[in-house]
């Protein structure tokens, strides 16, 4: 029912401002009782999306209210994003704190963990004719980078904003053989720098990966499609 009620208000069934159906009716929608109702609203109040005053319902929030780092909200938004603008956002969020933490990690006296980054660098190159593994020893090596800068929130922010990204086809897109061995090249190009203590290259190198990678793979959004179809007519 949270779920249902997440993504109801996320895709536009519901809007800012309207109030939620009354109990009665959200009992006979879900089969449930109204104390379910009370606790599933509160979850969703909770996760600010919601906002229950006492003689005027339960109306929907404005977005800017919404908690976008909780798990439900954040898949909401990820599979109803029709232009692709809130994956935008979580690529440019994604770019400055990784590229931040690599040059970080660049000047870190912590060796080990140093070493931990050439051993998940030697994993991606050992699982380049595995797409399944060498994605998961993708995202491997950028947590060791992140581990290495020692910046526990950076690095939880982006592992819960990517785990979460990585669930829809439109983000992670195909991998392929071309596709693998640039990621690799791009991986070991971040891997040098850091090796060579050199923290603005670390940055620079990082950068470049997740933003170039982004623009490769990025589809186009539903709301240009028609005008995409049109121009690959036009150039046939």
């Amino acid at each position: 029912m949270v779920q249902q009620i997440v993504n109801d208000i996320v895709r536009g069934v519901l809007n800012p401002g309207s109030t939620l159906p009354p109990e009665a009716d959200l009992c006979d929608q879900f089969g449930v009782s109204r104390t379910v109702i009370r606790e599933s609203v509160k979850v969703v109040q909770e996760k600010g999306l919601v906002r229950i005053e006492h003689g005027r319902g339960t109306q929907v929030t404005d977005p800017r209210q919404w908690n976008l780092l909780d798990d439900v909200v954040l898949t909401a938004i990820i599979a109803h994003d029709a232009n692709l603008s809130f994956l935008d956002e979580l690529v440019a969020t994604r770019t400055a704190l990784e590229a931040d933490m690599a040059a970080t990690a660049a000047v870190s006296r912590a060796g080990e963990e140093k070493l931990r980054i050439s051993a998940a660098l030697e994993l991606m190159r050992s699982k380049i004719n595995n797409v399944a593994e060498f994605a998961a020893a993708d995202a491997h090596f950028h947590d060791m980078v992140m581990a290495a800068s020692s910046n526990r929130l950076g690095r939880a922010i982006v592992n819960s904003i990517h785990d979460k990204a990585r669930g829809s086809m439109r983000y992670h897109g195909e991998y392929n053989e071309a596709v693998m061995r640039r990621t690799l090249d791009e991986h070991q190009a971040v891997h040098d720098a850091i090796m060579a203590k050199n923290a603005e290259a670390a940055a620079a190198a990082m950068r470049a990966h997740i933003t170039g990678s982004w623009s490769r793979r990025r589809p186009v959004p539903e709301t240009d499609a028609p005008a995409a179809a049109t121009r690959r007519q036009a150039t046939r």
